[in-house]
């Protein structure tokens, strides 16, 4: 009877568990069958898109008469309703790992999906750490004057850290720079005598306050490390923060300048006893540009210190892991808080308390190092345009001896043992433009990372089956299909940034400002520039945003002809040979010069006057020593002598005058064979026609002579009226006789006639005008 109870029992738990398993398939089934199709699911992108366990039935007659979303369920729910296999589409996920080089601490190194929005992959990266690696150290040193005690100090304690750190380092090797802070005010006195004297209040010798000063690249010469720190002197500021966020990103990022191998471990020591200014900061001294994550290091040290602000902590947090480079803060008790609390946000950065005088600071990097080295811990990053496009889940597998930190860190790792990091990536929606888009999973302080590319596969191939008809015609989409069909010229953006790759075939996405067309997208009616009216001028296309021009115009609209034609003066030169042809109108080189065709020209030579001299040698030689074969081998035209020239009114022909010695003007006129200039000259001097210029000239002589006249004559009228006379008495010049006597400006000769002639010369006083003359005696 027990047995028999037993029995039953166990039959019934049996049943019930079957039951119970069944529910919950049942329950499962009815779940992903709701998910993929609900209403409105039109395609069979839209379906994929659901999720991993949704599929697409494009079979012929497939539930006709139904709603198309009934297409879209699971494969084995499409299977039961009639659907064959071979007509279902699903979200197919593809992995290729490449090959790792040999020795790699992190593998694989490269690897390659495939996947479809709803999709997602996983893959397992191993970190290994490697015992005795190269180790490049920078030391990062505020030289504040309140670090003067462990400054002074660091020359003996830098050198024995320097051999302590050969024993767990198969090549070790040092680099040195100093940092305060900005050079700007309210962080220093600007005061003259104290920018370049910080600490002249304490009557101490100081260095000028820097923002980081690099020193010492890497090197393993330990006399060249003890020679520099041992000329290090301090310098002061007046806040208390430091620039120490300034420094580290330079030190970071200046890799040539530093030092850094690609082959070692990166450490960067930085030694304060004051807390960092923060990016914000910098706007007390109007320093308002942001940090650009750039180096920006010459000889004179950090040359962006007093323009650009402190970097973010975010900012330098993205450096020091893009370099794989460790932060140890080595800082004084009372700022020990403040790091400590920062090295959360820090990756790979570990803190510890300075002693006085730095007397620990061997056995303080010693421990650092040792921390850093057990800590494996993977960051991951996509790239910033596609980022919430997917979803990444990372689990750290630890080894024995280690224990997890969270999710994407293992603590307590011993050199030689592996780390198992697996990463799962899903893909929510298809990238803007269906190109790789990269993730990378980067170790903290390995030099060594792995990059996931990941392919969006191309849409539904659907092959034009019923279901499909949304769907791209043409050739079936495999999953070996290239998108090199959608990119311009096979490099250019995918359809231009303006559509979808569809089976290798552009779809152009709609737009409110008009059509946008072509195998590429790579046309439009709306982004390129108008002329009259119409884009392009209506003489060539829009292609991505610029004119392709007809080959007859050229230009931004296509408003110019490419022809010269409409620049050709009449004589047949381009501009009249004094400009260039721009969009078919002439631009003269010469400002002087203007006119349709750069004709008008006042400073230059005419047209005739350039043949003067030629026309000169046939009329001397030519026509008076028949010697005009001369001539024409002299001069580029070729000449001739004519009786008679058509109507001198005629505007198609072109007469010019050369004035000849006899007072006569020969005429002679410019024509034009296609490459042979010629000049034909009159055999008869026209001198008639020439004095009809001499009456003008008579009267304009004989007009500028009459008022020559005139000019004279009023000027000796003014000259006369300004002559004083002196009374009744005459005055007479000096004779012949005396032609050795001069007066002088105040003297005069009077010459006093009685009897016989006498001459005597008397000195007498001008008088002034205004005043009465009187003899000189009374009566």
């Amino acid at each position: 009877m027990t047995s028999w109870l037993r029995r039953y029992c166990n039959l019934i738990l049996h049943r019930l568990l079957l039951a119970v398993l069944a529910c919950v398939a049942i329950q499962t089934s009815h779940s992903d069958e709701n998910i993929c199709s609900l209403p409105g699911v039109l395609s069979c992108n839209e379906c994929l898109s659901r999720g991993p366990q949704c599929a697409w039935c494009f079979q012929q007659g497939f539930l006709d008469g139904l709603p198309r979303a009934q297409r879209c369920n699971t494969l084995l729910n499409l299977q039961k309703k009639g659907c064959a296999v071979e007509f279902v589409e699903q979200a197919a996920v593809t992995l290729k790992v490449n090959a790792t080089p040999p020795g790699s601490q992190v593998a694989p190194r490269d690897v390659t999906v495939q996947l479809r929005p709803g999709a997602e992959v996983s893959v397992t990266v191993e970190v290994k750490q490697l015992e005795l690696y190269p180790v490049d150290m920078y030391y990062l040193v505020d030289v504040s004057a309140s670090m003067q005690a462990n400054l002074a100090s660091l020359e003996t304690v830098g050198t024995a850290l320097f051999h302590r750190m050969r024993d767990h380092s198969s090549d070790f090797r040092v680099g040195f720079g100093s940092f305060v802070d900005k050079p700007v005010s309210p962080y220093i006195n600007v005061h003259p005598s104290k920018v370049q004297q910080p600490c002249s209040d304490f009557k101490l010798q100081c260095r000028p306050t820097h923002g980081f000063m690099h020193m010492l690249a890497m090197t393993d010469n330990t006399t060249e490390f003890t020679r520099i720190t041992h000329q290090q002197n301090i310098s002061g500021n007046m806040d208390t923060p430091e620039g120490g966020f300034d420094a580290m990103l330079q030190a970071a990022v200046c890799q040539r300048d530093i030092g850094w191998r690609p082959e070692a471990k990166h450490l960067l020591l930085v030694m304060t006893d004051q807390p960092s200014h923060l990016a914000l900061d910098s706007k007390l001294a109007g320093i308002v540009v942001p940090h650009d994550g750039n180096c920006h290091l010459d000889s004179s040290g950090y040359t962006r210190s007093t323009d650009m602000e402190y970097p973010t902590i975010g900012q330098l947090a993205e450096k020091l892991l893009e370099n794989s480079i460790h932060s140890i803060f080595a800082v004084e008790h009372g700022q020990y808080r403040w790091y400590e609390d920062l090295t959360p946000f820090l990756p790979g950065a570990y803190v510890g308390k300075l002693q006085a005088k730095a007397s620990n600071l061997k056995d303080l990097v010693l421990e650092a190092y040792k921390k850093l080295l057990s800590d494996v811990e993977v960051e991951v990053g996509v790239q910033d345009q596609h980022a919430h496009k997917f979803w990444v889940n990372v689990t750290a597998v630890c080894p024995r001896g280690s224990k997890p930190s969270g999710l994407h860190k293992c603590s307590g790792v011993q050199p030689n043992q592996t780390v198992f990091f697996n990463i799962t990536i899903g893909m929510k929606d298809y990238p803007p433009a269906p190109e790789d888009v990269l993730i990378f999973i980067r170790p903290v302080g390995f030099n060594e990372s792995s990059m996931v590319r990941v392919q969006p596969t191309c849409r539904c191939s659907c092959g034009g089956q019923p279901g499909c008809q949304d769907e791209l015609e043409g050739p079936e989409c495999s999953e070996g299909s290239s998108d090199a069909g959608c990119r311009l010229d096979g490099t250019g953006p995918m359809c231009s940034g303006r559509g979808e790759c569809v089976c290798g075939r552009c779809v152009c996405e709609a737009s409110r400002l008009g059509t946008i067309y072509g195998k590429h997208c790579e046309l439009d009616d709306f982004s390129c520039p108008y002329w009259q009216g119409q884009i392009c001028g209506g003489r060539g296309d829009c292609v991505s945003a610029s004119c392709h021009c007809d080959s007859s115009w050229t230009g931004e609209s296509c408003q110019c002809p490419t022809s010269t034609e409409p620049c050709l003066s009449p004589d047949g030169q381009l501009c009249s040979g004094r400009g260039r042809c721009v969009c078919g109108r002439c631009e003269c080189d010469d400002p002087w010069s203007s006119g349709r065709f750069c004709e008008t020209c006042p400073t230059c030579d005419s047209s005739c006057q350039s043949h003067w001299k030629c026309v000169d040698c046939h009329l001397s030689k030519g026509l008076l020593e028949g010697n005009a074969e001369d001539c024409n081998r002299t001069c580029s035209p070729v000449v001739d002598y004519v009786h008679a020239f058509p109507d001198l009114m005629s505007k198609a022909v072109k007469h010019c005058l050369y004035p000849s010695s006899e007072s006569c003007h020969y005429r002679f006129q410019m024509d034009s064979v296609p490459g042979i200039p010629q000049i034909h000259i009159s055999r008869y001097p026209e001198c008639l026609a020439s004095q009809r210029y001499y009456p003008t000239f008579i009267c304009v002589f004989l007009l500028t002579v009459l008022l020559g006249l005139v000019l004279l004559l009023m000027v000796k009228f003014l000259l006369m009226r300004s002559i004083p006379s002196v009374g009744d008495v005459p005055v007479y010049g000096n004779t012949a006789k005396e032609s050795n006597f001069m007066p002088t400006a105040t003297q005069k000769t009077i010459i006093y006639r009685r009897g016989e002639p006498a001459e005597m010369p008397t000195e007498v006083q001008k008088i002034p005008l205004h005043e009465v003359w009187h003899s000189g005696s009374k009566a």
